[in-house]
């Protein structure tokens, strides 16, 4: 039943982003970077409440007339700056939401995810009890009504002596000292959601937090243009001697209040603490069967460190070399690695130049060892046929490479692209059985394991070790990243490619394969 769910939202939120990249590009697709820009709206907010803080009077006439003053006699940065706190704290909500709802529909939320995912609910409790506590400071008709319904709603809970809604009661039950608390909450409860924004990410390398430049200036200049055309206002003063009947809520933080009155507290609290509790649940409630692990062999080991700086999820440490004196070890954490393999793609000793009959490797992946791919990629080598040979490597989340067969064609998809060596490309092309390679795999700005594409790239180009030689005729390889939406791209930049190799001089006739050592029996 899940399964079927998620395919289906899988397919329709692919269509969507599709259409977004093709606005945006790939790199700047604001659906690549629901996380980040997360991240970057919560320092919006910050940036702009520190401002308006500076301006604010706590007190029960003070704190209303001080943020209208904001609003009117300062509106050209004052109030500019209210609409954006307010527009911002939506739009984080907004990302939020998003972000958690694709990470369950692109099945990133158990296995080794599920630490992020549960550290990831208890941030929208916080998210929501820092808008709604900036809601109250402003001491208008609406804080009126969410300060006595909330009152209501925490009434339920057999948790205090008194009501809270008695403090409601009139206007002379409201004093400054109220306004001190509340300005002090929305201050901590900020500073507690960022401390667990923090830990969210912690068992993730090379975490962002930050969007791309551009993207980050086009929403700021989104959210400053949508203050301007529709600026943020007060309702008229809160008066406790007065019931309020009619108010514009905010439906990104207030969908809940109206259900207080429409139900009973009581289904507020189980619908609210029921979504909690299946949220937290879910890595669990869906199992998913996880791969082996990496495996370290400390006899093929030299503590390059390679692995532990590639690793997307803070899985491998190093440690001291038992055997080897001034070395390092790698070690893998079972219950953080994720089974992708870029480990094994970055380890030095991963070459299928070596000429050992059994390649064993300093880590590897016991399902899909490095030796695995040399034999199967020698073994394609065989049977390619035709005046321009290829070969592609891909991987299991992107484009299907499978659907390029052809007897000029071979294909071998992978668990990541980052689990390939870029010595596998130089030792085709070595050979003399294949006039290209095209390497491809999940666009970068969305890898299923976060870094795959992006260190491939990097170690194509040169840039991360372990490098593509330099003797390597870089006309001869190609790197296109292509998701699943972009298959029929990949086919035809199969087909543009095919075309350049066959302008090229040959390659010469087929080089016999390294001699390689017996196995022993």
């Amino acid at each position: 039943m899940i399964k079927r769910f998620q395919l289906a939202a899988q397919g329709m939120w692919l269509r969507v982003e599709s259409g977004f990249s093709n606005v945006f590009g790939e790199a700047w697709n604001p659906f690549h970077h629901l996380g980040t820009l997360t991240f970057f709206l919560f320092w919006v907010i910050a940036a702009s409440g520190l401002y308006l803080y500076i301006f604010f009077d706590t007190g029960v006439q003070d704190a209303y007339n001080s943020i209208e003053a904001l609003t009117h006699d300062q509106w050209y940065l004052g109030g500019v700056l209210r609409s954006v706190h307010r527009y911002a704290s939506d739009a984080m909500v907004l990302t939020a939401l998003l972000h958690m709802l694709r990470q369950f529909v692109m099945d990133r939320f158990r296995g080794f995810r599920w630490f992020s995912w549960l550290s990831g609910v208890p941030l929208l409790w916080l998210m929501y009890a820092s808008g709604i506590g900036g809601y109250w400071l402003v001491w208008d008709e609406m804080a009126q009504f969410l300060a006595i319904a909330t009152a209501e709603w925490l009434d339920w809970l057999p948790i205090f002596s008194e009501p809270l809604v008695r403090n409601f009661l009139n206007q002379d039950a409201v004093n400054d000292r109220f306004f001190t608390l509340l300005a002090f909450l929305h201050i901590g409860i900020p500073l507690i959601l960022l401390l667990f924004m923090w830990v969210h990410i912690q068992r993730i390398t090379s975490a962002k937090t930050n969007p791309p430049l551009r993207l980050g200036v086009g929403v700021v200049l989104a959210i400053v243009v949508l203050s301007l055309i529709k600026p943020a206002l007060s309702q008229p003063l809160a008066n406790l001697d007065r019931v309020v009947t009619q108010i514009p809520l905010d439906w990104f933080y207030l969908a809940l209040y109206p259900l207080i009155y429409s139900g009973s507290p009581g289904k507020v609290w189980a619908l609210a603490g029921g979504a909690t509790l299946l949220l937290l649940a879910l890595p669990w409630l869906f199992y998913k069967k996880a791969l082996p692990v990496a495996v370290v062999h400390p006899d093929n080991c030299n503590g390059c460190r390679r692995c532990f700086a590639d690793c997307p999820y803070s899985a491998v440490t190093m440690t001291s070399h038992p055997d080897k004196p001034g070395l390092q070890l790698a070690v893998v954490n079972a219950d953080l690695c994720a089974s992708c393999g870029i480990c094994a793609g970055a380890c030095p000793s991963s070459t299928p130049f070596r000429s050992a009959a059994e390649l064993v490797t300093g880590i590897d992946m016991p399902q899909a060892t490095v030796h695995s791919l040399r034999a199967a990629t020698e073994a394609s080598l065989e049977k390619l046929k035709g005046e321009v040979r290829l070969v592609v490597y891909g991987c299991d989340h992107g484009a299907d490479v499978r659907a390029l067969a052809a007897p000029d064609v071979v294909v071998h998809s992978l668990e990541c692209i980052g689990m390939l060596p870029p010595s596998f490309v130089d030792y085709i092309l070595r050979s003399g059985h294949a006039e290209g390679v095209l390497v491809t795999g999940c666009p970068g700005s969305d890898c299923q394991y976060r870094l795959g594409s992006v260190w491939t790239e990097q170690r194509f180009h040169g840039e991360r070790e372990p490098h593509l030689r330099t003797r390597v005729a870089r006309e001869r390889v190609q790197v296109f990243m292509a998701g699943q939406r972009d298959q029929a791209k990949l086919q035809r930049e199969l087909e543009i490619y095919r075309e350049i190799l066959r302008n090229l001089p040959p390659t010469g006739d087929a080089a016999p394969p390294p001699r390689r050592a017996r196995s022993k029996p």
